[in-house]
């Protein structure tokens, strides 16, 4: 994620004081408001309260009580013993102000700020910068750590990266509070060992293959019938005038030589979920059984919405394009199928890039025989419960809006369930079980 600079923090401070939300602020400066409320609580500036004796009890001032704590030795009143009095007393009432604790996470458009006697915190933008500035040069500056938060750093490293295949991106957005250091510098530790994760560890660099030089003149792909129509000139000119359309890429991915069970690759553009489903082979009728499946559990509306327009490849399993559009009743249209150019998978690069968390768990020529759809919705759960710099260090499934009753019925309907950070699990173990039976 990129990061942010003195102009963006003046107008976070800005918004800040003229009570703008979040979102608000968020929608200006071009970024998610999860970025801006973790630059808040990083960066903001903390004054200590003037409490009587140090002590926020409402009852302080006055207060006459002694000996709480069982010592009846000591000639202090409890109001002003170093011991915490507030666990012993059933009288206690705190006066703090717990504002801060909630959106904006600061003071500065408090109207009782100048009178108040509290906790206070504040965010100027200037300070903020200086210190982002400060962190980013102290991260640079070789091992400048205890061992104890050396060793912290390589235990949650250790868990999730080594053991459970977790990317560094997904480790960071989970633990980013934990992780004093930058990424880069986490990568410069692993690369000079000074951590017992190893590069090996990491997730490769997708080795893509030479592609093919286009041949002169169309193919005899671009002049199918299916295409007419269709095709992703198409598609550009049919999305142009419908952005609040729900845009889904599509593809499928085969198993050992490309025998036996196959599985059906979906995502949606706007919050890069996917839905995997496990067909028994790789032809058109498994392909629109699965359509049917969808429709029949979601209701016809339902399914338009979610599926309004789908972008998919020439492969064979695609080409009965009426019987995928046409819905259940044969009278309506229930999507709108485009295919992308020969040899150009990057017309849908969302999903092609997705189809790598998959191979972390099932590698490539790994038949697909022994899984069943549970399996595969389990792995489905960790991918989209994985973080990404992409998605402004949200997993997929967070970027699911609460007011979407469509996704919602989708999950529902698929046993969609978001996996608890550190428990996600992207290595060949998450279903050893099953592909060794």
């Amino acid at each position: 994620m990129k990061k942010l600079n003195l102009s963006e923090r003046e107008s976070i401070e800005i918004g800040i004081v003229r009570q703008q939300p979040l979102s608000r602020i968020a929608l200006l400066i071009n970024k998610h408001k999860s970025s801006i409320a973790r630059e808040i609580k990083n960066y903001r500036i903390f004054l200590k309260g003037s409490y009587y004796a140090g002590n926020d009890c409402k009852y302080a001032k006055g207060c006459n009580k002694r000996h709480l704590c069982g010592d009846n030795k000591c000639p202090m009143f409890c109001y002003s013993c170093n011991k915490n009095c507030h666990q012993y007393c059933s009288e206690y009432v705190s006066t703090k102000c717990l504002k801060y604790m909630k959106p904006p996470y600061v003071c500065n458009a408090c109207s009782k700020r100048r009178y108040c006697n509290e906790d206070k915190y504040f965010y100027d933008a200037r300070v903020a910068d200086k210190k982002a500035h400060e962190t980013r040069i102290k991260a640079s500056e070789g091992v400048h750590l205890s061992e104890e938060e050396l060793e912290a750093i390589n235990s949650i490293l250790m868990n999730g990266v080594a053991k459970k295949g977790q990317p560094l991106a997904h480790v960071y957005a989970t633990h980013e509070n934990e992780l004093i250091v930058s990424e880069r510098t986490v990568y410069r530790y692993i690369t000079n060992s000074v951590i017992e994760v190893r590069p090996a560890h990491l997730r490769r660099a997708t080795g893509y293959k030479k592609r093919k030089k286009k041949r002169n003149g169309e193919s005899s792909v671009i002049n199918q019938q299916y295409r007419q129509g269709r095709s992703y000139q198409d598609f550009i000119a049919f999305i142009e005038d419908r952005p609040e359309y729900e845009i889904v890429e599509m593809d499928t991915v085969k198993g050992k030589q490309g025998r036996g069970k196959v599985m059906l690759t979906m995502l949606f553009r706007r919050n890069n979920v996917m839905l995997i489903f496990l067909m028994p082979d790789c032809k058109a009728e498994s392909v629109i059984a699965v359509f049917d499946y969808l429709e029949s559990g979601l209701g016809t509306e339902r399914f338009q919405r979610l599926f309004s327009i789908i972008l998919t490849d020439n492969g064979s399993e695609f080409k009965r394009v009426e019987e995928l559009e046409k819905s259940l009743d044969n009278y309506s249209t229930r999507t709108r199928l485009f295919y992308c150019d020969p040899m150009a998978s990057w017309q849908k690069g969302k999903l092609e890039k997705n189809h790598e968390y998959i191979r972390y768990v099932i590698p490539k020529s790994t038949s697909l025989n022994a899984y069943t759809q549970d399996d595969i919705t389990l792995l489905v759960n960790h991918i989209n419960s994985t973080k990404r710099p992409g998605l402004e260090d949200l997993a997929p499934y967070e970027l699911v809006v609460s007011d979407d009753e469509d996704m919602h019925a989708l999950a529902s309907l698929l046993d969609l369930k978001a996996i608890p950070a550190d428990e996600v699990n992207l290595t060949k173990s998450l279903l050893s079980a099953t592909s060794s039976k």
